[in-house]
């Protein structure tokens, strides 16, 4: 058994184990889930520390045949691309477990499916076969719905499901484009990424137009773009603080990776749509970075941040240059650091206030100097403060889009002036003014709650002064897949 598949395995381990302990033993069964949660991040930073990052090709390849008629397999490795997703996910697994000391019923199903949720998001950024990819996508809708409906707010039930109907809608589009490609493989030629990259680069160029929109609205509606965002902001302000956490800081990055991948599969279908992919990207930073600048549950403000976020990983992916698809990786882990820890620390906070109306806040910097401290770094980091990943994220975007579109990349610096001016009334209104009466006992964060946040907040300074390490475990693949978009629309 290859390292992949111990680390696919692992989550499975832990809900294997969690099924044998009685449901009494609420802290055997934290223990039991955060111990699997920090097994899997520690192989995933094996990985990285055992990656040629040298070289752009799969690494840690396996490949374990099902039915040898069909040619169905169980084909995993990682890249430049995947490996940043699947440490990523690890890592937010390990946080929004330590950020779930508050849940206080059905505590066993609860860890189950958060560690089945961790299952199926390594299983996408794993998978190199569309079919695996499929099941693994799938796979992450059941224990969402589950967290959603059963922890949310007032409102799960209607949140729950708008996001099992928007996703199932956009992963029958997806779907319909594999079938569309898999009528061009030859007989039992499986459905490895790579033999399906090359037939679909066969097929007939209006045929892959249409193969392209099918991905486009599958995708889409997972990152979210507009105008498939519907189902984010009701989804994020219902579901528990530590499922948003997993739902923004990794479940949007699913449909950019699935995008980037299709986009090297499709170049020439995406260079004919490209005008639409960018006016989709331009809409969805300026629109959502209006709506989070009028919320004021912090929340949904975070919620429709992700959306403007999201158009910035759009816009990356649409220039089909270099430095483009490197701010695109750049931009999906940047984001998922930030909104990870702009969901922990706002669940920390309702937890003491039972409040997220940021009206009902002021001079909070007396009453919680750690809390303020982690949140105003957060904040600087998702209006792309320099110092911060943010800024090295959104500089690639605007060099990439510049590449490609010149001027039009003005509108990208109003989207990033609307962002700061949303992250600076935040912190205006959480730490400025008099200590309101209801606000002078609040309890600043816990040791664990220190760890969790410090982590994400040491990472998001660390890549923003030493982008380094992170660009170049990237670097390789992106130059060859950046070289297979340039030879096949040539």
């Amino acid at each position: 058994m290859g390292i992949l598949s111990t680390l696919l395995l692992t989550p499975v381990l832990g809900i294997l184990i969690l099924a044998l302990i009685p449901s009494k033993n609420t802290n055997q069964i934290r223990f039991t889930a955060n111990l699997t949660a920090l097994l899997a991040f520690l192989l995933s930073f094996w990985l990285v520390l055992n990656y040629d990052r040298s070289d752009g090709q799969i690494q840690f390849y396996e490949y374990f045949v099902f039915n040898p008629k069909l040619n169905t397999a169980l084909a995993l490795g990682v890249d430049g691309l995947s490996l940043p997703m699947v440490v990523l996910a690890a890592l937010l697994t390990v946080i929004a477990l330590l950020a779930s000391f508050n849940i206080a019923r059905n505590i066993k199903s609860y860890y189950v499916s958060i560690l089945l949720l961790e299952l199926g998001m390594l299983g996408v950024f794993l998978s190199q076969d569309w079919s695996l990819f499929y099941i693994f996508w799938e796979l992450t809708l059941a224990p969402l719905f589950l967290l959603i409906d059963r922890w949310g707010g007032t409102r799960r039930h209607i949140a729950s499901l708008n996001f099992v109907l928007y996703t199932m809608g956009g992963s029958i589009f997806m779907l319909i484009s594999l079938l569309a490609i898999s009528q061009y493989m030859p007989p039992h030629g499986g459905t490895l990424m790579s033999a399906m990259t090359v037939a679909a680069q066969s097929m007939p160029r209006d045929e892959q137009i249409w193969v392209l929109i099918g991905f486009l609205i599958g995708f889409g509606v997972k990152m979210p773009i507009f105008p498939l965002h519907g189902w984010l902001p009701l989804a994020h302000v219902e579901a528990p603080s530590p499922v948003s956490i997993l739902l923004s800081g990794i479940l949007l990055k699913m449909g950019a990776y699935g995008m980037i991948r299709v986009i090297v599969m499709l170049p020439e279908a995406t260079q004919m749509l490209q005008t639409l992919l960018i006016t989709l990207a331009l809409i969805g930073m300026i629109y959502g970075g209006v709506l989070a600048w009028r919320q004021t549950d912090m929340k949904a403000m975070v919620a429709y941040s992700s959306v403007s976020h999201m158009g910035i990983i759009l816009l990356d992916i649409a220039t089909m240059n270099k430095t483009g698809l490197i701010g695109a990786v750049l931009q999906m882990t940047a984001h998922g650091l930030v909104a990870g820890a702009m969901f922990l620390l706002v669940g920390l906070l309702y937890e003491r206030t039972h409040t997220r109306n940021i009206l009902d806040y002021s001079s909070l910097v007396r009453v919680m100097p750690r809390f303020a401290l982690f949140m105003t770094i957060t904040l600087f980091a998702a209006m792309g403060l320099p110092g911060t990943v943010g800024f090295i994220a959104e500089l690639h975007a605007i060099v990439g889009g510049f590449q490609q579109w010149g001027n039009l990349m003005i509108l990208l610096g109003v989207s990033i002036m609307i962002g700061s001016a949303y992250a600076m009334r935040t912190i205006g209104m959480l730490f400025t003014g008099p200590v309101k009466p209801q606000m002078r006992n609040i309890e600043d964060l816990k040791l664990y709650e220190l760890i969790a946040a410090g982590f994400l907040v040491v990472l998001i300074v660390m890549f923003g002064l030493w982008p380094a390490p992170l660009i170049d475990l990237s670097m390789a693949t992106m130059n060859q897949m950046n070289g297979t978009i340039i030879q096949s629309i040539q």
